[in-house]
């Protein structure tokens, strides 16, 4: 595929930029060599089958002075970011980084090693594993520790432990309260339109290069191996806990509601390491992804960041985390998690502040500066998070998406608002006309707000496409955020050829298996095509035979409601008794294979089953 150069617009929006900029810094580029012991012969990782789910070789051109079509500071970023290997962060505590969108953490107790955060894939982390024996020994696992509910950091645990050795007890898996329900939940209830959306986020379709992908800023991109999740055996359920594993004292702090729903931070008294899960990074983090999410909530974010600071800050000589490079030195440590905590309590604050004088979100956004001391730390860049969209986020979450103006109340969705735009301006080409004096002017945000409207009304038009992509491509050379570029670049590449559909790991098998009942008829529950179900009026007993529970499942006005109770033939069309793992098959529409027995009137069943729909993970995006 063709790409454009920068534009002069953009060579001056990056030059400009680049010189406001502490490049003379280099603590970051130091901290990110410091302690490298060995790189793996390939960077290339693959499948059982030979497919590539990872290939950190593919950023090789990450050298050198940044391109025209690079921001420089993301170009800087992703350097850093890119390098893979095995690191020492002290003895005993090593990191293999450059495997995957994380870092896998191994720390060595008296028999084997306790493995932290085991990175999206079975593949990558099993090979992160391989890297870390080849150079420590084959020391055996002795305890996982899943920092929070995300799946870079949980989904690869079959990479290093397989469920016999947990049955046996010879691996514990150690993981904050609720972490399970809510990995599930996030990976499952939206997990179509949240793949989909990541696609884009990561830059799953793009080519790798100065002209596209560089990398997302907190990590370069996600494996597409095959992942899982394993029910932890030890659940931590309050700040101070402390456990002996494997001859290593671990006291916990609980962080709730921050970066993740489920997430702890973990002090090693032995070897003063602080260990701040995904709350604490060399950049500046989402408070809502790209990809889709609940708003976190900055507040909270940072008490927790306070309450690291105030119980760890004297003790610890060094601080790392499941994403970029450790900090060392007690007064470099004050200075990172203080200014992190900062950058979160200050956006927080001052968009309640501003909100407070009736400004709405996207007027905050433009309006709102950081500090100095904030946006001269290069950890508080936006890579991941920008202030723009974080900003909106909290308005988001305390107001909502109405800004309040009574014309904003029911405005027409976007195809027809593009519609009657277009009709007012003159026309589909007299849009296009002035989209292209805005892109030769530089003003790109405004020729893709014209653009997105043309192809909203003619999405074939190929004039409007072909300047569309183009303006989204110089956007996305202008980017600092890593994700920000994928987007552009991905919205880019769609308009230039086809829908790429949704190349990353979703609703693998393994986490489906860990639904709880309750969650697989919820699930079932959003795939309810509702007019399709209105005026159906279902009642079905569904007996678990190796859970010795039944409910009660209706489905009446388009709503599929469940009550766990005793069966009841009587009032039931139609009993299904069954396994828990044949329920999650039937709900997959696997309805011919053994395990299942039906009582009554089977067209019920058929009947549910017909009102249910599937996820579309090829939804447009960029086009109506």
């Amino acid at each position: 595929m063709d790409h454009n150069e920068a534009t002069d617009a953009i060579r001056e929006a990056n030059a400009r930029l680049g010189d406001t900029l502490p490049f003379s810094d280099r603590r970051d580029v130091d901290a990110a060599e410091r302690g490298f012991l060995g790189a793996p012969e390939s960077g290339i990782i693959r499948d059982a089958d030979g497919s590539i789910v990872w290939d950190a070789d593919s950023y090789a051109f990450l050298d050198g002075d940044a391109p025209a079509t690079v921001n420089p500071s993301l170009w800087r970023q992703s350097t850093l970011v890119a390098k893979i290997g095995l690191f020492e962060v002290v003895e005993g505590i090593y990191q293999a980084r450059g495997f995957d969108l994380s870092n896998v953490s191994f720390i060595e107790g008296e028999t084997g090693v306790i493995v932290v955060d085991p990175l999206i894939s079975r593949e990558t982390a099993a090979a992160a594993l391989t890297l870390y024996r080849e150079h420590r020994g084959d020391r055996p696992v002795t305890a996982v520790i899943v920092t929070h509910s995300h799946i870079d950091h949980f989904g690869g645990v079959f990479g290093v432990v397989d469920d016999d050795q947990v049955t046996a007890g010879s691996v514990q898996i150690i993981s904050p309260e609720h972490l399970v329900s809510e990995a599930v939940a996030e990976n499952v209830y939206a997990g179509t339109a949240m793949g989909r959306r990541a696609g884009y986020m990561y830059g799953a379709a793009l080519e790798r290069g100065p002209k596209g992908a560089v990398g997302a800023g907190l990590g370069q991109t996600t494996s597409t191996g095959r992942a899982g999740i394993m029910v932890p055996t030890l659940e931590i359920r309050s700040t101070g806990e402390t456990h002996v594993i494997d001859g290593v004292e671990i006291e916990f702090q609980m962080a709730p509601g921050t970066e993740a729903p489920a997430e702890m931070h973990f002090y090693l008294p032995q070897h003063r390491a602080l260990c701040m899960a995904e709350n604490a990074t060399h950049t500046h983090h989402n408070l809502l992804t790209l990809r889709g999410a609940l708003v976190r909530d900055p507040h909270v974010w940072s008490t927790y960041l306070t309450e690291a600071i105030e119980r760890f800050g004297d003790r610890a000589d060094v601080v790392f985390a499941s994403h970029h490079w450790p900090t060392w030195g007690s007064d470099e440590i004050r200075e990172f998690l203080g200014l992190q905590r900062d950058l979160y309590a200050y956006l927080h604050d001052q968009t309640l502040r501003m909100l407070n004088l009736g400004m709405t979100g996207a007027e905050i956004a433009e309006e709102i500066r950081l500090p100095p001391a904030l946006e001269n730390a290069w950890h508080a860049r936006g890579y991941y998070g920008t202030v723009s969209h974080n900003v909106k986020a909290i308005y988001q979450r305390y107001m909502g998406w109405f800004d309040g103006n009574p014309a904003r109340l029911w405005p027409h969705p976007p195809k027809p608002l593009a519609e009657r735009y277009v009709a007012a301006i003159g026309g589909i080409d007299r849009v296009v006309e002035l989209a292209r004096q805005a892109y030769d002017e530089g003003d790109f945000r405004w020729a893709a707000t014209l653009l997105d409207h043309a192809v909203f009304t003619d999405a074939g038009h190929p004039a409007a496409r072909a300047l569309y992509a183009d303006t989204l491509e110089q956007l996305a050379y202008g980017a600092e955020n890593g994700t920000w570029r994928n987007f552009f670049l991905s919205g880019a590449t769609e308009l230039r050829g086809e829908n790429f559909g949704t190349p990353t790991t979703t609703n693998a098998p393994e986490i489906v298996a860990q639904l709880t009942v309750e969650q697989l008829l919820d699930s079932v529950a959003i795939r309810v095509d509702g007019p399709r179900a209105w005026d159906l009026d279902l009642a079905l007993d569904i007996t678990l035979s190796d859970l010795d529970r039944n409910y009660r499942v209706t489905l009446r006005n388009g709503v599929l409601v469940y009550v766990a109770k005793a069966a009841d033939p009587e009032t039931a069309g139609v009993t299904l008794t069954l396994t828990k793992p044949r329920l999650l098959a039937l709900a997959g529409g696997d309805v011919d294979a053994d395990g299942l027995q039906v009582d009554g009137d089977r067209n019920v069943l058929d009947q549910l089953l017909g009102a249910l729909g599937q996820g579309d993970p090829a939804f447009d995006i960029v086009l109506p």
